[in-house]
C-alpha cells in the first residue's frame, strides 16, 4: 500500500448511514481510529438527524441535508475542542445516527386480568392487546440520547418495549378504571378510550425524548366462563316464548314415538315429562316472558266413564284395537289390568 492510500485510509470524508433494518432506533457511524477531515461530507437523509459527540459531551446536532464539515457549521463542537480560528488537521470526534421515522405495529397487551366494577356483571376481569406506534422526538434528540441510549452504539427497539409496555399498560389500566364503560358497551367505544390512553401517555413517552404517535386497542375480552354465559344468554333470547319452546319439543317428541315401533307404549309417560319440564321452565323464568293463555285439555280417547263394569271397559278397549287406535302391547297390558280387579 503506497503512502498516499495509506494517509487516505486514515481520514473520513464522507459520514453517513443507509439504514437496512426496520428497528435500529440510533447507530453510531465507525470510525474506529481514523478521524475526520476538515471538510468532509455529512449526509444526513430524511427521517434522521446526526448527533456529534466530543468526549463525552453532547456536540451539534444535523437535521436531513449534506454538510461540509468546518468551524462554520459545527460551532458547538468548535467551542467544545476549543478551535478558536478554525481547524485545518483531522479531529476525532463521535457520529451518533438517530432514526426519527415512525415505528409501527409494535405490540402490547396484558400480563394479568384487569380487575373492572360492571354494572351489569358485577366485579369482572377483562384482558386486553392492541399496537402501538413511536417514533423519536426530533425536538428532543438530546434528551433521548441522554435517558434511553447512552453510548450504545446500536440501540433497537427491542431494547426499549419493556419499559414502553409497562408505561402502556399502566396508563391504560387507570384510564379504562376511571372510565366506568359498562363491559358490553366496551366495543363501540375502542377509539375513545384509545385516544385518552394516549393523551394521557403522550406526556410520559416525551420525557424520554419519544413521542407516542398511536395506540390501538384490538381487543378487551371477559373469562370464558362469562363469555359462554352470554353465549347462553343469548340463545335463550334467540328461543323467544319458553313455554312455545316447551310445546314444540313435545310435538317433536310425539312425532318421533309415533316413528319407533314401540313408543306408543311410553307415550303418554313422555308426554307428560316433556310437558311438566316445558312448565317448570317457563315458571322458572319468571317475568322475563309474556304469560300464556292455558290450554285447552285434550280428552282421554281411551277414559272409561264412572263406575262403568269391568265388561263394559273390555268392550270399549276391544273397540279401540279394534280401530287400530292401540297396538296389540297396549290392548294386552290394559286388558289384562282390567281382568286383574276380578
Amino acid at each position: 500500500m503506497g503512502l498516499i492510500s495509506w494517509m487516505k485510509g486514515q481520514f473520513i470524508d464522507i459520514i453517513e448511514w443507509l439504514d437496512d433494518t426496520n428497528d435500529t432506533l440510533v447507530w453510531r457511524f465507525p470510525r474506529h481510529n481514523n478521524e475526520i477531515k476538515n471538510g468532509a461530507k455529512l449526509v444526513v437523509r430524511e427521517g434522521q438527524m446526526a448527533v456529534f459527540i466530543y468526549e463525552g459531551q453532547m456536540g451539534d446536532i444535523f437535521k436531513p441535508g449534506i454538510y461540509s464539515l468546518t468551524t462554520q457549521n459545527i460551532p458547538v463542537l468548535s467551542t467544545l475542542k476549543g478551535w478558536k480560528y478554525g481547524f485545518e488537521s483531522p479531529f476525532k470526534c463521535e457520529v451518533y445516527f438517530v432514526n426519527t421515522k415512525q415505528y409501527t405495529d409494535m405490540k402490547w397487551g396484558t400480563l394479568n386480568p384487569i380487575t373492572l366494577r360492571d354494572a351489569d356483571f358485577g366485579i369482572v376481569r377483562v384482558r386486553a392487546f392492541g399496537g402501538y406506534a413511536i417514533r423519536v422526538d426530533s425536538d428532543n434528540v438530546a434528551t433521548f440520547i441522554r435517558q434511553i441510549v447512552g453510548t450504545d452504539g446500536n440501540f433497537s427497539t427491542e431494547e426499549i418495549e419493556g419499559q414502553l409496555r409497562r408505561t402502556l399498560l399502566s396508563a391504560f389500566t387507570t384510564t379504562l378504571g376511571q372510565l366506568k364503560v359498562p363491559v358490553l358497551d366496551l366495543a363501540g367505544n375502542y377509539e375513545s378510550i384509545a385516544q385518552q390512553c394516549k393523551d394521557r401517555m403522550d406526556p410520559e413517552f416525551q420525557t424520554l425524548g419519544l413521542r407516542l404517535s398511536k395506540f390501538l386497542i384490538e381487543n378487551i375480552s371477559l373469562p370464558p366462563e362469562v363469555e359462554k354465559a352470554i353465549d347462553q344468554r343469548t340463545s335463550m333470547g334467540a328461543i323467544g316464548n319458553m313455554q312455545q319452546f316447551a310445546q314444540y319439543q313435545s310435538a317433536q317428541a310425539i312425532r318421533d314415538a309415533a316413528q319407533n315401533q314401540n313408543g306408543m307404549a311410553g307415550l303418554g309417560a313422555g308426554f307428560g315429562a316433556s310437558m311438566g319440564i316445558g312448565n317448570m321452565m317457563a315458571g322458572a323464568m319468571g317475568g322475563m316472558f309474556a304469560p300464556q293463555q292455558p290450554q285447552a285439555a285434550a280428552p282421554a280417547a281411551a277414559a272409561a266413564p264412572a263406575g262403568a263394569s269391568v265388561g263394559d271397559r273390555l268392550k270399549q278397549l276391544k273397540a279401540l284395537h279394534g280401530e287400530g287406535l292401540i297396538d296389540d302391547a297396549t290392548f294386552a297390558q290394559r286388558r289384562d289390568a282390567i281382568l286383574s280387579e276380578i
